[in-house]
């Protein structure tokens, strides 16, 4: 299998190269990214447990899914792809908005990325991916925000950083 190469980009996220996956994450530089959140009626969002055997946060709970655009991809359609690889559904999204952040990772990796934060609607069950995802709920964002200050360990570093960019964009906005 081809190791995966993400869009490496500048602040004003113009591509200027492909780098592969590993080598991006080692060497810390920006490329292009996106994150999913996908809400129910409820107003809850979808989170999922990241799968046991992943190379790095394993079984630690995230946003809906996230993933990297592939050469030529949309914002929509790499989000569109991902989410049906991963919790095995299709929804309509909305690109809501992109900002630069870094986190270092204990493995001595890092995610440098310009995240483009997509939401969608759905209210059923997903058929997760058990090679990506180990399990998978409902919560409300009110719970997820206590929940993040009572169990930060349990979250993946980058979702943390997403989730109070997500918070505060539905402070400012009506969804």
């Amino acid at each position: 299998m081809v190791e995966e190469r993400v869009i490496l980009v500048n602040e004003n996220d113009e591509q200027i190269g492909l780098m592969p996956k590993l080598e991006a994450h080692e060497k810390a530089l920006l490329h292009r990214a996106f994150s999913v959140f996908v809400l129910n009626d409820k107003n809850e969002i979808m989170l999922q447990q990241r799968a046991h055997q992943k190379y790095h946060s394993p079984l630690l709970w995230t946003n809906t899914c996230c993933s990297h655009q592939r050469e030529g991809e949309s914002n929509i359609g790499a989000g569109t792809r991902r989410l049906y690889e991963e919790m095995g559904f299709t929804t309509d999204l909305k690109d809501l908005f992109s900002f630069i952040y870094k986190a270092p990772f204990d493995n001595g990796l890092t995610e440098h990325e310009l995240d483009h934060v997509l939401i969608g609607y759905y209210n059923e069950e997903p058929k997760i991916n058990t090679e990506e995802v180990e399990s998978w709920k409902w919560m409300s964002i009110e719970a997820i925000k206590e929940d993040m200050r009572s169990n930060p360990d349990i979250y993946t570093v980058w979702f943390k950083i997403i989730f109070d960019e997500f918070y505060h964009y539905l402070e400012d906005h009506k969804l």
